[in-house]
């Protein structure tokens, strides 16, 4: 997946300077140099710190994840029972939150996964918003970005996606068990069937599970590229919107702007909803089973 997702790279890349290259040229006969445009490149800008390899985007990532270390750090230095100022508001984003795990996963399924969610969520909202300060994208070196919004890189995007497939995966037999991991997966609801038709059910599950197999495959894919292509293009259209009328350019990206603002949060959310829904739909079976064995011991 990581080869394909590679080649894939390449050869956006390799398109894009093909059609730049075109752009480009006929800009260099209509305009002068001076005055060409260009618009947020779709690959990350490379910088070397010696044989270290950084993109612009990665340094914003970077930042956004020392604020939050420095805010979660402030807020539970001196931890208070009854809190106040920056305690008070962390713990009322992180209980909300953790609120919202719960009534998803479960209580104990989202005290165990909780970590990750959200971290994800305020990791990619606050990510969707840095990338949004003036200055992000629009101050260059050279012709290129010094700074670019982190998740408007498909390799941020696809590393979040990645690391969920990998926890699933542990999450999953963790809960279920090898055995009934694999049974979740090609043979739920078929088993109560004897003879031909017992035979055709295990083939119809067994075809739906081969089916079921290729969607999580795709799983990273439209999650990675689902945030990416969003955040992405809204900074184009807010780029865009200040270069269309050039005296104006103050003014016209503002409805824009608020727009991006809620687009921010919305997909942070819509990226940690899908996650948790696919992890619920996988463990809620062990979830359902406990619950079952302690009905009937209590009864």
């Amino acid at each position: 997946m990581l080869a394909i997702a590679s080649l894939t790279g390449w050869a956006a890349d390799a398109a894009h300077e093909t059609a730049g290259k075109a752009v480009d040229h006929a800009a260099a006969q209509a305009h002068d140099a001076h005055a060409e445009h260009h618009g947020l490149p779709p690959a990350a800008v490379k910088f070397h710190i010696g044989p270290l390899m950084v993109t612009n985007s990665m340094i914003v990532t970077l930042l956004v994840a020392l604020v939050m270390v420095i805010v979660a750090q402030l807020a539970t230095r001196n931890v208070e029972s009854v809190p106040n100022g920056i305690q008070n508001f962390v713990e009322w984003l992180v209980d909300g939150m953790h609120g919202f795990i719960c009534t998803l996963l479960g209580e104990d399924m989202g005290k165990r996964t909780f970590w990750f969610f959200g971290s994800l969520f305020f990791f990619i909202l606050f990510t969707n918003w840095a990338g949004l300060i003036p200055g992000v994208g629009t101050i260059t070196y050279g012709g290129e970005p010094i700074l670019r919004g982190g998740n408007a890189d498909l390799n941020t995007t696809s590393a979040m996606a990645v690391l969920f497939t990998v926890l699933w995966f542990y999450w999953s037999v963790s809960a279920l068990g090898p055995g009934g991991f694999l049974k979740h997966i090609f043979a739920a609801g078929g088993g109560g069937n004897k003879g031909f038709m017992g035979v055709f059910m295990i083939a119809v599950f067994f075809f739906v599970g081969v089916i079921e197999v290729i969607s999580i495959a795709f799983r990273p894919v439209s999650l990675s590229f689902r945030l990416f292509g969003n955040v992405f293009a809204g900074e184009n259209i807010l780029e865009s919107m200040m270069t269309i009328v050039p005296w104006l350019g103050w003014i016209i990206p503002l409805p824009f702007y608020f727009l991006e603002l809620l687009v921010g949060i919305v997909q942070a959310l819509v990226f940690t909803l899908l996650t948790a829904v696919f992890t619920s739909l996988m463990c809620s079976a062990h979830g359902h089973e406990e619950h079952g064995h302690h009905g009937h011991d209590h009864h």
